[in-house]
């Protein structure tokens, strides 16, 4: 079976690297186009090792790309971490199909943040699904799906890291297997079903002190790495890292309970204790230091 890999960054590269340890043909890969001034993208670095074709186009509305697609004669298209839209004829123009790889457990938060939005509302349950891409986002036909548990101190980066990421290249390996073998299902999702969410940016991860303090810390670990969580301290916006809970906080909320082991703030009926820190236009640091530096004490109120 002729393969198209098509996706970016270290998810890409692991389901290229799986595909190609099982001697499978994959006649071109597909990435996002460079960013000037950026990071080489991984899978394009390993594809180009690997001698494989690589292109790169920044719209998939033009004729061309479906032409230049169509040439490669593929099969089917294994989409591990896509962002553009793709129209439903470039989808279609190998001869199976494209699959895709969504980290949530379809038809609940289908959008771009579908990590962070389950740890923010407080769920206790996520996975993610490989399935048959359409003109819709992330309505298209389920061909399977692995759940795994959301711990009550996960982060959005444990989340993917530890669970997700080597879940969904296993289950893309699978799925593979399925199409190859006439046994991928397709089952429907229904118009309706489920949750779509936007992007979790900047706007949505400022934190609201009078919330509950387990709210807060929802939003504080799935917005932990990214976007990061933020408040105002000693007029700076301040982004918030490794946090706990401390149940035992009696304090007006947004208030600085303790700087002993970082930076103790009252939330609605308890607290939140966060160890790591990083300024606004600064980088990551022990909040102890960031104290050190700072005029920030027991009884100063945070946020604005």
């Amino acid at each position: 079976m002729r393969l198209i890999v098509h996706g970016q960054q270290a998810f890409g590269k692991a389901v290229l690297e799986g595909l190609l340890s099982r001697s499978e043909d994959v006649v071109g890969v597909y990435c996002a186009p460079d960013v000037v001034g950026g990071r080489p993208d991984p899978l394009k670095q390993y594809a180009t090792e690997s001698g494989i074709a690589i292109r790169q186009p920044a719209s998939y509305q033009d004729s061309d790309v479906r032409k230049e697609m169509a040439e490669l004669d593929a099969d089917l298209c294994v989409m591990a971490y896509v962002t553009l839209m793709i129209p439903e004829e470039v989808l279609n123009t190998p001869s199976i199909g494209s699959i895709q790889f969504h980290p949530s457990l379809l038809p609940m938060h289908k959008g771009p943040s579908s990590i962070n939005w389950p740890i923010i509302f407080g769920e206790d349950k996520t996975g993610l699904s490989i399935f048959w891409p359409d003109k819709g986002l992330d309505t298209g036909p389920i061909l399977l799906q692995k759940e795994c548990t959301i711990g009550p101190d996960d982060t959005l980066g444990s989340l993917y890291f530890d669970q997700l990421f080597p879940l969904g290249v296993s289950a893309m390996m699978e799925a593979v297997d399925l199409v190859r073998n006439g046994k991928a299902p397709r089952v429907p999702q229904q118009s309706g079903e489920g949750t779509y969410e936007g992007w979790c940016r900047r706007e949505e991860a400022q934190i609201d002190w009078s919330r509950p303090y387990q709210e807060v810390y929802n939003l504080i670990r799935g917005c932990d790495p990214q976007p990061g969580a933020w408040t105002v301290i000693d007029g700076t916006e301040v982004q918030l890292f490794g946090c706990s809970t401390v149940s035992a906080v009696s304090a007006v909320p947004g208030t600085v309970v303790s700087s002993a082991e970082g930076i103790l703030v009252a939330a609605g009926g308890g607290g939140i204790l966060a160890k790591k820190v990083r300024p606004h236009g600064g980088s990551k640091m022990d909040a102890r230091e960031f104290l050190s530096t700072s005029n920030v004490k027991e009884g100063v109120q945070l946020g604005g």
